[in-house]
C-alpha cells in the first residue's frame, strides 16, 4: 500500500448508528462504528486482552466493549474500563487498540493509512461532482487493487474486452494516449487521461509524446490512492473507489453520478444505468482476476506498449510514493 495517504474504504450508508461494522482493508481486520454525534471511528478488530473480535461485541457509551471479557475501548483505542478490575481502577496505558484516523466526507468513509501528524492533507475527490446525485454498485474482485485501478487507466483494452459495449466500432489503433500528472497538493497526485482511439486503416499511431494535451476536459481521472472518474458529461459520469481488502481481494464501490432528481424519473434511470455499468464492469473482472503476478509494477516481467502510457505513469507514481521519494 501507498503509505501517508486517504484510502477510501467504505461508503457512509454502510456504518450506521448503533452496531459495530467488521470488515477487511489493507490485509487488517477492522471495526467501524459511530459515537453519539455521528462520527466515525475506525480500530483494529483485535482485543489486546485476549485477542477477541471487537466486532462480536457491543457499543457502551461511545465505546467498544469485548465480547469476551466486557474490556471498553474509545475511539481511540485506549482503554476506558475493565470490569474483573472494578469500576474505579485506572486501566493501564498498555491496554490499548491499534486506531486509524478516520474522516467522512461525500458519503465516503476515509482512513489515514500512515504516520499520525499535526495536519492531515485534503482528501482526495473531485470537485466537479459537486451538485450532483448518484446510487452505488458494489462488486468483489479477487485480485490486488492496482490491477483494478491500471485496468481503469487501459485504452488498448476496451475493443476486446468491450466489443459490444463502450469499446464497439473496431478501434483497435491507439493515438497515444494523452496522460498528464497533476500535483493537486504536497504528497497527492492526480492522473488525468484523453482517449483517441480510431479504427485502423494502415496509419500509423502517433506516440504520446507526439500528442498535444487537448482542449477539452480529460475522460479519465485518477485521484492517487484509489479514486477514479470516468467524466463522460457534465450531468452524467462514473465513479469508483478501489477499496484494497488484502493483497489479493478488492471492494469495488462505483457510483453513477448525474442529475435526475424527480423520483420516479431517478429510479428509472439508476435502474437501467446500473444494469448498463454492472455488464460493463463485469467484463472487466472476468478478464482482470486472471493478471499473474496478482500485485503489478514497474518490474515484474510485463512487456508495455506506448498505448500503455497511463499504466506506467501509475506505476512510477506509485512506487515513488511507496518508496516515500518525490521525484
Amino acid at each position: 500500500m501507498i503509505p501517508n495517504q486517504w484510502y477510501a474504504i467504505l461508503e457512509s450508508r454502510e456504518v450506521k448508528r448503533g452496531r459495530l461494522v467488521g470488515f477487511t482493508r489493507m490485509g487488517e481486520k477492522m471495526v467501524a462504528w459511530r459515537d453519539s454525534n455521528g462520527e466515525v471511528a475506525v480500530l483494529s478488530d483485535l482485543c489486546p486482552h485476549r485477542g477477541a473480535a471487537l466486532s462480536a461485541g457491543r457499543l457502551a457509551d461511545d465505546c467498544v466493549q469485548c465480547p469476551f471479557h466486557g474490556f471498553e475501548f474509545d475511539s481511540s483505542g485506549a482503554c476506558r474500563f475493565i470490569p474483573a478490575n472494578g469500576k474505579n481502577a485506572q486501566p493501564p496505558k498498555a491496554m490499548r487498540v491499534k486506531s486509524y484516523v478516520a474522516r467522512e466526507a461525500h458519503g465516503v468513509i476515509y482512513i489515514w493509512w500512515g504516520e499520525p501528524r499535526e495536519e492531515y492533507p485534503p482528501l482526495p475527490w473531485f470537485e466537479n461532482i459537486e451538485g450532483m446525485v448518484y446510487s452505488t454498485i458494489c462488486s468483489h474482485w479477487k485480485n490486488h487493487y492496482a490491477r483494478a485501478i491500471e485496468n481503469q487507466l487501459d485504452v488498448v483494452h476496451l475493443p476486446f474486452v468491450h466489443y459490444n459495449t463502450i469499446g464497439s466500432g473496431g478501434r483497435t489503433l491507439v493515438n497515444g494516449p494523452v496522460a498528464r500528472e497533476v500535483e493537486t497538493a504536497p504528497g497527492s497526485y492526480r492522473l488525468d487521461l484523453w482517449v483517441d482511439n480510431e479504427s485502423d486503416y494502415g496509419q500509423k499511431p502517433r506516440k504520446p509524446s507526439e500528442m498535444p494535451v487537448p482542449a477539452r476536459r480529460p475522460l479519465i481521472q485518477f485521484h492517487f490512492p484509489n479514486l477514479w472518474q470516468n467524466w463522460l458529461s457534465d450531468d452524467f459520469l462514473v465513479f469508483l473507489v478501489f477499496a484494497p481488502i488484502d493483497e489479493e481481494n478488492t471492494m469495488m464501490y462505483l457510483r453513477q453520478y448525474h442529475r435526475v432528481k424527480l423520483p420516479i424519473l431517478r429510479q428509472v434511470f439508476e435502474f437501467l444505468a446500473g444494469l448498463g455499468n454492472l455488464y460493463i464492469l463485469n467484463q472487466d473482472k472476468r478478464v482482470v482476476v486472471t493478471q499473474r503476478p496478482p500485485r503489478p509494477d514497474l518490474d515484474i516481467g510485463e512487456t508495455l506498449i506506448p498505448g500503455d502510457y497511463p499504466i506506467a505513469l501509475y506505476r512510477k507514481r506509485r512506487r515513488t510514493l511507496i518508496a516515500g521519494k518525490e521525484s
